[in-house]
């Protein structure tokens, strides 16, 4: 079995939504299992920022599919919920990024683990830091803790649906 930390965002249509049908969609998949999941933080686009603002989390999932299977079943479920790639870094229903994948690094041309930028990105680091504080970053060697980045932009999501 490997352990996988994967960031997920929404800034199209219901965005609660579409995180809560990504983590169902994951963890009906044959070898995975959702194992934690954070809190769902609200963000600013970053890149392009004449776009709708973001919902943000990070799950952790047991899985004993293999990077480059794992990296497919993300696609399909970005496709399953309507996902359409048409410019970097603009509005989309549903992203699920492979953040880290054991304490693997993994350079390929389709993907790299740890996520190249994810120590960068606050509003990957806050909430992955809500469940994986004393995991290690491989490139580094340093826990997640150590990595956090404090950002005012990210702020908790307070959901309409509780």
């Amino acid at each position: 079995m490997h352990t996988a930390y994967l960031g997920l965002g929404s800034n199209m249509g219901d965005r609660e939504l579409q995180l809560v049908e990504a983590i169902k969609l994951l963890n009906d998949i044959d070898g995975i299992e959702v194992t934690q999941v954070s809190p769902i933080y609200e963000t600013k686009p970053i890149g392009y920022t004449e776009q709708p603002d973001f919902l943000n989390m990070c799950i952790e999932i047991s899985t004993e599919l293999e990077s480059s299977e794992l990296l497919k079943v993300c696609m399909m479920v970005e496709q399953q919920l309507h996902r359409v790639r048409v410019e970097r870094w603009g509005p989309r229903t549903i992203d699920i990024d492979i953040l880290l994948y054991d304490q693997s690094v993994i350079q390929s041309p389709d993907l790299e683990v740890p996520h190249p930028r994810m120590t960068e990105r606050a509003f990957v680091m806050v909430p992955l830091n809500d469940i994986a504080s004393n995991v290690v970053e491989p490139i580094s060697k340093k826990y997640i803790w150590e990595l956090l980045l404090n950002d005012e932009q990210v702020v908790k999501y307070k959901s309409e649906r509780s």
